[in-house]
């Protein structure tokens, strides 16, 4: 049995105001660059057995999840189960189209708990 903690986050850049040069006291027309982009972080560490697995996605949904936890299952030794500890976000949900691997379980933490999850650190 291995116990696995995982999270992800997202990163990423969003335009704000431009500095303009103005008379003082005129009120110009500020220029604001809406566009943004982000990339998504997940990462996995088993601390027992000094294991990891990661990858950065452009998006997230169930299909990313899948290809995620199919990446932690390479990881695992062959004959252990994991236990992977995660946050309630959506794409977490095991019912409807999220299928895990034989050799993962996963494990929610409770709503607004994030100081259980060690992973919140890395």
């Amino acid at each position: 049995m291995q116990i696995w903690f995982q999270d992800g986050g997202r990163v990423g850049q969003k335009g704000t105001h431009l500095y303009i040069w103005a008379e003082i006291g005129s009120r110009p027309l500020m220029v604001r660059d809406n566009r943004h982009t982000s990339a998504y972080l997940f990462g996995a560490i088993c601390p027992a057995n000094a294991a990891d697995a990661a990858i950065i996605m452009p998006g997230i949904n169930t299909e990313v999840m899948k290809g995620y936890l199919k990446e932690i299952s390479t990881q695992v030794a062959p004959s252990a189960h994991t236990v992977l500890i995660c946050d309630g976000a959506g794409w977490h949900q095991t019912g409807g189209r999220l299928k895990l691997a034989d050799n993962i379980s996963l494990l929610p933490l409770p709503p607004y708990s994030p100081e259980l999850n060690p992973m919140e650190n890395v």
